[in-house]
C-alpha cells in the first residue's frame, strides 16, 4: 500500500503529525502503532495511571542497564504500547519549559527553535482554562487546566513554606518566567485526560485520507533501489510481515528508545556497532542513539500530624467516596494529578536561573521493586517532597541489542557521571530539608522518615540519593538536532543528516532536555515540525 505520509508511532507527537498532515485533504497518511488503542476507562480518567503503571498490554515497562553511579541497580522505564504513547499513561503535568531552554537549541545552530519561535506553536495546541493571553491560546486542541484551588490542604501549607523562605512565588508555570512555588497546570478537559489521541487524532481518524495500522511493530526502514533515501516501512502485524510505502516522507515519531532503536535496525548509526550486530551499514551517523537525557529525582517522605491522601486512598471506603466524587462533579483527587504543587528554584545564589524543580504530592507512596505490585500509600497520614536537576549535564545512550526487533534495546542513562550532577544533588536535597523545616510545614510534621535526620552529611545524602533515586521518564535526546553530523542526527528541519525522505518528529530530537516536564514541548515540537512538512511538501510542488 501506498501513501504520501508514513508516519510511526502514535504518541504524543504521532497523533498530532497525522492530525495536521491529513488536515488539508491533499495528502494521504498511514499512522503505524505498535500497540492497540486507548479506548479503556482508565485511559481517561487522570487518576487512571496508576493502572497502566505495570500492565505489560500497554507499558513497554522498559529497564536500565546497571547504573554504575546508583549502586548498580537498574531503573525502571515505563513507556506507552498504546495509541497515544506515554501521552496515554503519564501524570499529565503541563509545563513548557524555561524560555532559555529553546534559547539554547537555537544557539547550538538550530534557527527557528528559539523561544520567541516556538511559543506560537504552544499557543497553537492549547486551550487554557484562564482564555487567551500573550502566554496562552484558547483554540487549540489540548485543554489545560490550573490545580490551584483544588489541590488538598496540606500543598497550601508548603506554597506557605516557600513564601517563610523568601523563595519567588509563580501563578503560571508557562508565563513570563519558570521560576518560583506554584501550583501545577495538568492536562485535562472537564475532569478527563485530554492529550494528541483524544484531542487530535480521534476526530482525524474520520477523514477518508487518513488510515491507523494498530498492532503493527515497525521492524526496518526500506531504502529506494539507488541511493540513500527512504520510501517505507515493513511492520510485523498480527504475526505477518506487511510492507507500506511512502511517495513524500516516512516520519519517526517512536519516542526516544523507539526512534533511535529503529534507525540501528535500518542500518543508520554507528558503523562499529551495527557490525557487532551483522547489521549492514547504510548510513554512518554515529549519533544515533547518544546523547540520551533524563532527569532523575528522588522523595524526601513526611509523617504528618493531619490528613493527608493516605487515608483516603489505603481505604475502599475513601476510595469510594473519592471515586462518587468524580462520577457526580468530575472535581476531586481523581480528576488531578498527585503531583500538585512544587516550583523550580535555583539550588544557590550563585545560580544563573533555576536549576532545580520540586514536586509536593499529598500522598507519600513508594515505588515497588516487584512490578507486578501495586502503587500503595504509606500506612501513615504522609507527604513527599521530590526533586530533580533541570539541565542534568549526564549523558547516556541507548543502543539495539540485537538486530531482532522484538528485542528490548539497552538503555544506558549514565546518571550522576558528572560533577555538575552530584552537585545538584546536594544543592537538591539541602533546599527540600529548608523547605520542609519552614514553619508552615514542620507545624504539620510529625517526623521525616525517610532519609531521617540523621542523614544530613554530604556523604549520606548522596548514599540516599544513590540507593533510591529513580527516572521520572523524561526520556529525550537520542536523535539530536544540530547541524554538525558527528554531533547530531536530524537538522533544523527535523531531516535525517544524509537521508532523503526521512525525518524524526520526537522528544528524541532535543538537543538539550528542558526545564520541566517534557510531554507540552514534545507536542510542540510535532505542531512546528508538521508545519515544516508542509511547508517544505508546497514549495517542491
Amino acid at each position: 500500500m501506498i501513501f504520501d505520509y508514513i508516519i510511526v508511532g502514535a504518541g504524543s507527537a504521532g497523533c498530532i503529525l497525522a492530525s495536521r498532515l491529513s488536515e488539508n485533504g491533499r495528502y494521504t497518511v498511514l499512522l503505524l502503532e505498535a500497540g492497540g488503542k486507548d479506548d479503556s476507562f482508565w485511559f481517561k480518567i487522570p487518576i487512571g495511571y496508576a493502572k497502566s503503571y505495570y500492565n505489560p498490554a500497554v507499558n513497554w515497562m522498559y529497564s536500565t542497564e546497571p547504573e554504575k553511579e546508583l549502586g548498580g541497580r537498574r531503573l525502571y522505564v515505563p513507556r506507552g504500547k498504546v495509541q497515544g504513547g506515554s501521552g496515554s499513561i503519564n501524570a499529565m503535568i503541563f509545563v513548557r519549559g524555561a524560555a532559555a531552554d529553546f534559547d539554547d537549541w537555537a544557539a547550538a545552530g538550530n534557527p527557528g527553535w528559539g523561544a520567541s519561535d516556538v511559543l506560537p506553536y504552544f499557543r497553537k495546541l492549547e486551550t487554557h482554562a484562564n482564555g487567551e493571553s500573550e502566554w496562552h491560546g484558547s483554540q487549540g486542541p489540548i485543554h489545560v487546566t490550573p490545580m490551584r484551588g483544588a489541590t488538598h490542604p496540606v500543598s497550601d501549607a508548603f506554597l506557605a513554606a516557600c513564601g517563610e523562605l523568601s523563595l519567588p512565588v509563580n501563578d503560571d508555570f508557562n508565563g513570563a518566567s519558570i521560576e518560583g512555588a506554584g501550583v501545577y497546570d495538568i492536562n485535562t478537559r472537564r475532569g478527563q485526560r485530554s492529550h494528541s489521541s483524544t484531542e487530535y487524532l480521534r476526530p482525524a481518524l474520520s477523514r477518508p485520507n487518513l488510515a491507523i495500522e494498530r498492532k503493527a511493530h515497525a521492524q526496518r526502514l526500506l531504502y529506494v533501489a539507488y541511493g540513500n533515501r527512504v520510501e517505507g516501512v515493513e511492520v510485523l502485524q498480527n504475526g505477518n510481515l506487511r510492507t507500506f510505502r511512502a511517495r513524500r516522507e516516512v516520519i519517526l515519531a517512536a519516542g526516544a528508545v523507539g526512534s533511535p532503536k529503529l534507525l540501528q535496525l535500518s542500518g543508520i548509526g554507528d558503523g562499529d556497532t551495527l557490525a557487532s550486530h551483522g547489521i549492514e551499514t547504510r548510513h554512518h551517523l554515529p549519533s544515533v542513539g547518544r546523547n540520551l537525557q533524563d532527569h532523575l529525582c528522588t522523595s524526601f517522605y513526611y509523617r504528618a500530624n493531619c490528613p493527608t491522601l493516605n487515608g483516603s486512598f489505603a481505604s475502599l471506603f475513601g476510595q469510594m467516596r473519592l471515586g462518587l466524587q468524580y462520577v457526580l462533579t468530575r472535581k476531586g483527587p481523581f480528576a488531578m494529578s498527585v503531583n500538585q504543587a512544587g516550583g523550580f528554584f535555583r539550588g544557590s545564589p550563585m545560580e544563573r536561573r533555576p536549576n532545580l524543580q520540586i514536586y509536593f504530592n499529598p500522598l507519600s507512596y513508594r515505588i515497588p521493586n516487584d512490578l507486578k505490585a501495586d502503587l500503595r500509600p504509606e500506612p501513615y497520614p504522609g507527604f513527599l517532597i521530590a526533586f530533580n536537576s533541570c539541565r542534568p549535564t549526564s549523558r547516556g545512550e541507548i543502543v539495539i541489542a540485537s538486530p531482532d526487533p522484538a528485542a528490548a534495546p539497552l538503555i544506558r542513562p549514565n546518571f550522576l557521571s558528572t560533577v555538575h550532577d552530584v552537585n545538584e544533588v546536594l544543592q537538591g536535597s539541602r533546599l527540600v530539608r529548608r523547605i520542609a523545616a519552614a514553619p508552615a510545614l514542620a507545624t504539620i510534621t510529625q517526623e521525616e522518615v525517610s532519609p531521617s535526620p540523621a542523614a544530613d552529611s554530604e556523604e549520606t545524602l548522596l548514599d540516599y540519593f544513590r540507593a533510591n533515586s529513580s527516572s521520572i521518564y523524561h526520556l529525550c535526546g537520542t536523535c539530536a538536532m544540530g547541524p554538525e553530523v558527528d554531533g547530531a542526527v536530524v537538522d533544523a528541519r527535523l531531516r535525517v543528516h544524509g537521508i532523503g525522505g526521512l525525518r524524526v518528529v520526537d522528544a528524541s530530537i532535543f538537543p538539550n532536555i528542558t526545564a520541566g516536564n517534557i510531554n507540552a514541548p514534545t507536542m510542540m515540537v510535532a505542531e512546528k515540525g508538521a508545519a515544516m512538512i508542509l511547508k517544505d511538501a508546497l514549495c517542491s510542488s
